[in-house]
């Protein structure tokens, strides 16, 4: 389902939930050319988020108290609260806990096919059966069946069935912020990390969307607490990305409220995934070495005249896997940090994790050869081209690989995992 298949005022709620439908158009194609015809695509590297997902078990307990609540407490006339209370059920179960759902495996199914139009000479069928194609996941369960859809995208669509394909678990590239302990104990474990995000759930915005969820439901301001304000925009959401349906609990928010909440849920992003504190984004220098060390490995084998041995890399991993990645390279900056007092003045926000970060959402670096030694390296975020912030010459779009790496020279020379992620750093 696209937006065009939706009322307007579904589609304003719905965009502003930021449950992203994937909708894709054959223009996209049109647009990567490579810079000249003698330029050849050598190496791929897809960093992609799980597809659609059920939500977690935390997230389903948080949905029951607040469907518990709605069933014994509220009252009113309204045809959609008489819904909530006469039809719908609860069919969320704590077992579900952020399991891929069947739109999830399309998501990547579809996400590989797509990247097989885009860059045939890559994603190709020989590539795949020759080994050239690798894959890469983390354990959780989202991320490993994503990747079996990918591949099934792929086998499904050149009908191959005397062969398997293998992938590899690697929590320390996909999961890199479980295993930094300086983020693990500064920010992620760290209640004080989050006092940016505690003033604005105490703050007037926020407390103007809980006075007018209670009084829509009309029960006491004192039973709403932040926990049902979330659970019910994540009914909202999870009904539209799961079942694409308009569903009732959308009916608790207005689209001023919708902003809020998605503020509010930015402003979490930002200072615990995000540019807030600075561990956020050195937590995935790991996984940024690795994406460079694989594009020197292939610039090298093309310039030495050889094969390429990695034609094609999909690493899948979370919306934690992303964000730190992008913020490392300088996407979606803004000139003020998000904070509790700047809502008003944020509406025109990059940083903005509906649109940066929905299911399926992938950073794809595509490194061209030219020929006599000229290397470009191509961008994509969600499979449009993007420029490397901070490289604005007229060539940005396909800039030189020497550029972008100049342009990183810092982070290619630092950025070590273990110097930034330790607890105590010894004496120099």
């Amino acid at each position: 389902m696209c937006y065009s298949d939706l009322k307007v005022d579904e589609v304003k709620l719905a965009v502003i939930v930021g449950v992203r439908e994937g909708c894709q158009t054959m223009k996209l194609w049109s647009i990567l050319q490579p810079p000249s015809a003698q330029c050849q695509e050598i190496h791929l590297t897809a960093i992609i988020r799980h597809g659609t997902r059920y939500p977690t078990s935390k997230n389903v307990k948080k949905m029951q108290k607040l469907y518990d609540m709605v069933l014994h407490n509220a009252s009113g006339k309204a045809s959609w609260l008489r819904e909530i209370q006469t039809q719908w059920t609860m069919w969320y179960t704590e077992d579900m806990d952020g399991r891929l759902v069947q739109k999830g495996v399309n998501d990547h199914k579809h996400l590989a096919v797509r990247l097989s139009k885009l860059f045939p000479s890559l994603v190709s069928e020989e590539k795949l059966r020759g080994g050239f194609i690798k894959f890469i996941t983390s354990s959780k369960h989202r991320c490993v069946n994503s990747t079996l859809s990918f591949k099934a995208g792929l086998t499904e669509l050149w009908a191959i069935t005397d062969k398997e394909f293998d992938h590899a678990v690697n929590d320390a590239l996909m999961r890199f912020f479980d295993r930094c302990a300086r983020f693990v104990q500064e920010v992620d474990k760290n209640p004080s990390a989050l006092s940016e995000v505690d003033q604005f759930k105490q703050g007037p915005e926020m407390r103007r969307v809980t006075e007018k969820i209670a009084d829509r439901l009309t029960v006491p301001y004192n039973l709403i607490t932040d926990d049902m304000t979330a659970a019910a925009f994540d009914l909202c959401a999870y009904e539209f990305a799961i079942k694409a349906v308009n569903s009732p609990w959308c009916q608790l928010f207005d689209e001023d409220d919708a902003k809020v909440v998605d503020y509010a849920s930015d402003l979490r992003e930002f200072w615990t995934r995000g540019y807030g504190y600075d561990i956020n984004r050195k937590s995935s220098c790991i996984l940024f070495h690795d994406v460079f060390n694989r594009l020197n490995e292939a610039a090298n084998e093309s310039q030495s005249g050889q094969q390429v041995t990695e034609a094609v890399t999909v690493q899948v991993g979370h919306a934690d896997t992303l964000l730190p990645l992008l913020t490392l390279l300088g996407f979606f900056k803004d000139s003020e940090a998000l904070t509790s007092k700047n809502f008003a003045t944020q509406a025109q926000r990059s940083f903005r994790t509906s649109h940066m970060l929905p299911y399926a959402a992938n950073l794809v670096l595509v490194l061209y050869d030219c020929g006599g030694g000229d290397l470009r390296l191509q961008p994509l975020l969600n499979e449009k081209p993007v420029t490397f912030p901070g490289l604005n010459n007229q060539q940005a779009s396909m800039p030189r690989y020497q550029d972008v790496r100049d342009h990183y020279r810092e982070l290619l020379q630092g950025c070590d995992f273990e110097t930034e992620c330790q607890l105590f750093k010894s004496p120099a």
